[in-house]
């Protein structure tokens, strides 16, 4: 997603139902390592909306959510930040989301 595409923290916080926000860069190892575990929770629960945010230097969303280091999920409801996950194993993505989704 281009820098042009991506949400602001204010477009962000207005969205509506189960948001997860990833945070990260596509050349970040622990991103990579992250992703196959995420793609299979989304796939698996159809009613979170996903917004891949890319992080760097200058990049305002990032820090909104106190990022320092990726990936960072947040997982989000009706604009309110429920968890935020931090370089998560696949177990504690698999956890989150199934809290995520209850709730």
């Amino acid at each position: 997603m281009s820098e042009a595409q991506e949400p602001t923290r204010a477009e962000i916080d207005a969205m509506t139902g189960k948001v997860l926000v990833e945070i990260g860069a596509t050349w970040c190892g622990h991103c990579q390592a992250a992703r196959p575990a995420i793609e299979r929770q989304l796939r698996n629960y159809s009613d979170v909306r996903h917004i891949k945010i890319e992080d760097g230097k200058g990049r305002p969303v990032g820090r909104s959510f106190g990022v320092k280091l990726w990936p960072t999920l947040v997982f989000m409801r009706d604009g309110e930040v429920l968890e935020k996950l931090v370089r998560p194993s696949d177990h504690e993505i698999a956890q989150a989301f199934e809290q995520f989704v209850k709730g």
